[in-house]
């Protein structure tokens, strides 16, 4: 059960400066689309980079010595599931979870992270590959993983386009029967509209076409996007896999912030000023270093054993 209403018309009716009336409905035109998304990205990027930048050869290894992404890692009884991570656009294996992994390592998970969407020629920036193919990769990831542990099941953590992309792996590509749960921090679900961005680009000439030769991730994160269309017809969820979904009211990139939320059975929403209204985390914050946050992804990891979530969790 939601723990937030969700807007029913987030489909039909997103913020006005984004559409074009057609009767009863109103819909998004694909060239406005790319164009939100590019300069919406944009942000996004700045907000990434910094981290980014820093995942070096050195701080992979640590990672490993650390128990995270280690395959001589067995689950234990009392979880019995490895967790695999999935980052968000413009981020990797490392940058988006120097915080969680550990954090889940220390509490007796095996924890797994992947790299995915690698582009050639585009070294450290990753997510940035069609999603359709990054979901493959997923796949591919998951068999590894569950060949390595000989677990039946894993549970998926993922962060923005990471939240989102699996659920392509569930629902097409055989996914459904070996994972246990989906837990969604900031996922673009439904797309995105990005907020009023599309007004910053005149002030960066070429960058539209550079960003939809280079990301198609991008391109197919945008509100009405054939991806999108494909991804949500029939209904967001498939039987058998349990989805929670962390949204922070406060969110700049996956706009509007409530079109993250998903309908079906399994599903919970959380808004994150709900388990803390003093929680100002946007759209990366939420997903890198909110302990907030990260309590709450343990209580969807171990519903038995789940504590409440509060700020000073």
């Amino acid at each position: 059960m939601s723990t937030a209403p969700r807007d029913p018309d987030h489909r039909r009716n997103p913020p006005l400066p984004f559409t074009e009336p057609q009767g009863d409905h109103v819909t998004l035109p694909w060239k406005r689309l790319r164009r939100s998304l590019a300069a919406g990205l944009l942000l996004a990027a700045a907000f990434t980079a910094a981290p980014a930048a820093a995942a070096t050869a050195p701080e992979r290894t640590a990672a490993v010595s650390s128990g995270w992404n280690d395959y001589s890692c067995k689950p234990s009884a009392a979880h019995p599931r490895p967790v695999v991570l999935v980052h968000g656009t413009f981020a990797n294996s490392v940058d988006n979870w120097l915080v969680l992994a550990p954090y889940l390592v220390d509490r007796g998970y095996c924890v797994f992270s992947l790299n995915y969407g690698e582009l050639p020629g585009v070294p450290v920036f990753k997510g940035l590959g069609p999603v359709d193919k990054s979901a493959a990769q997923l796949g591919t990831f998951v068999d590894k993983v569950r060949s390595a542990t000989g677990a039946g099941k894993v549970d998926l953590v993922g962060h923005s386009q990471g939240g989102m992309m699996p659920r392509y792996y569930l629902k097409f590509l055989g996914g459904a029967d070996k994972v246990n749960a989906l837990v969604g921090i900031a996922p673009s679900n439904h797309g995105t509209t990005l907020s009023g961005f599309t007004k910053l680009l005149p002030y960066f000439p070429g960058i539209e076409n550079l960003l939809n030769e280079h990301t198609p991730a991008l391109t197919d994160q945008v509100v009405g996007s054939p991806l999108m269309q494909k991804l949500n017809a029939g209904g967001d969820t498939v039987p058998g896999v349990q989805y929670t979904v962390i949204a922070t009211q406060y969110d700049e990139v996956v706009t509007p912030w409530r079109t993250q939320f998903l309908d079906g059975p399994g599903v919970r929403n959380i808004r994150l000023q709900d388990l803390c209204a003093v929680d100002l985390s946007e759209h990366v914050l939420a997903g890198t270093t909110d302990k907030v946050v990260f309590h709450e992804v343990a209580n969807a990891l171990d519903p038995a054993h789940a504590t409440p979530t509060t700020c000073f969790s």
